[in-house]
């Protein structure tokens, strides 16, 4: 009785008055460096853990520093990736075992992407762990979704320890309409959400957005001396295909020529800091993908594509970015000869909506694209400002 009543009541007492406050001047912190703040609620529980290569504690993976603390990691989770950040996007991850510490790792990614009762029966807490870039088509949170909806049904508080947004002062892009849920979008934010895991956790929760309007016993392990406007950059690529800083700024303009038949530069060094294709009339720049780690099958593979380098985009000044560059989705629809054929149905399902297709199109400017989307995201802006913890 005493390993479970205890530690259940200290927990509980731990949620419910546990909140830190965060500054924005100093050493930045990440929700996994505080362990003082986390370590004390998993003594003599049995903990799950979902993770990546991402979730570090100055330099040590967070499983590591676990089971050398002498707490329980029962099972590890892993989304999309896998649990060392290798696999393709998109690519089914199997489960496994981990082969430093010989723990059970289940996917979360391909048919298993919710986890079942099943795979969390008989844990006292969950930690969510991992890295996330802060775009809507980004899958993370989306696991993260569906990781809350299972510990509500089975009453399993969820710690996350958050992490800072290195996107986090972009708020923008057209808000999700709900017709076109999917993995890559699953609730009505805009394609740049600027919200940390923990915020967006928080909302998941306040707005009754998990399924059923259920509610997850939740506790956010904060970031400390980071705020939004703080400039974050990311200890480790997040996943294969955000190789760095400057792919990371670009990711959520770039992202876009995912559904069209242009190549992003997968399967090249620089992944969505290139963006062309064979039949691109300007010849200025080329690149030709081929297959490696993350893009086992790249678009355009062995093609020569014809496009535009932004693989300087830091030293340019380009990049950060205060808001969604369209202008370049819009000039490559404009200058590519076969227009018919540009779009692929996926590039709805990632804008979240069917109009801004449409609107390029009609030949609509970015300006009045923006105009279109303005009033929902400030209803978005309204919502979010509920939840944030890094004002």
């Amino acid at each position: 009785m005493k390993r479970i009543l205890l530690p259940a009541l200290f927990l509980l007492f731990s949620f419910l008055y546990g909140c830190s406050q965060p500054g924005s001047t100093g050493e930045i912190k990440t929700g996994a460096s505080r362990t003082d703040l986390y370590f004390p609620l998993l003594t003599d529980m049995k903990v799950g853990v979902v993770a990546n290569h991402t979730s570090l504690i100055e330099g040590t993976h967070l499983v590591d520093s676990l089971v050398s603390s002498g707490i329980d990691v029962e099972r590890i989770f892993s989304p999309e990736h896998g649990f060392r950040g290798t696999a393709d996007a998109g690519a089914h991850i199997e489960d496994g075992v981990d082969a430093t510490t010989g723990i059970s790792v289940l996917s979360l990614y391909g048919a298993n992407r919710k986890p079942g009762a099943d795979q969390l029966d008989g844990l006292d807490v969950m930690l969510f762990d991992i890295q996330d870039v802060g775009t809507r088509f980004y899958t993370y949170i989306s696991t993260l979704q569906y990781v809350m909806e299972v510990c509500a049904d089975m009453g399993i508080p969820l710690i996350v320890l958050d992490r800072p947004n290195p996107n986090g002062h972009l708020v923008d892009g057209p808000v999700l309409d709900t017709a076109f849920r999917s993995f890559v979008g699953m609730q009505p934010v805009p394609v740049a959400h600027g919200m940390t895991v923990g915020e967006y956790a928080l909302m998941l929760n306040g707005e009754a957005w998990l399924e059923g309007g259920a509610e997850c016993k939740l506790r956010v392990i904060e970031c400390l001396n980071w705020d939004h406007n703080r400039e974050y950059r990311l200890e480790v690529a997040p996943s294969p295909n955000l190789p760095n800083q400057n792919s990371v700024w670009l990711y959520p303009s770039i992202c876009f020529f995912e559904g069209t038949v242009f190549s992003c530069g997968r399967g090249t060094d620089y992944p969505f800091q290139l963006f062309g294709h064979p039949d691109y009339p300007d010849k200025d720049f080329s690149f030709t993908p081929r297959p490696g780690a993350g893009a086992a099958s790249p678009k355009l593979n062995g093609e020569a594509c014809f496009g535009v380098d932004l693989t300087e985009a830091e030293e340019l000044g380009i990049v950060p970015l205060d808001r969604l560059e369209l202008e370049w989705l819009i000039n490559a629809y404009t200058l590519f000869p076969d227009k018919d054929s540009f779009f692929i149905p996926y590039f709805n399902t990632l804008a979240g909506t069917d109009k801004l297709k449409q609107q390029i199109i009609d030949g609509l400017s970015e300006d009045e694209i923006r105009q279109s989307w303005e009033k929902d995201l400030e209803a978005f802006k309204a919502t979010r400002s509920k939840y944030l913890i890094y004002e």
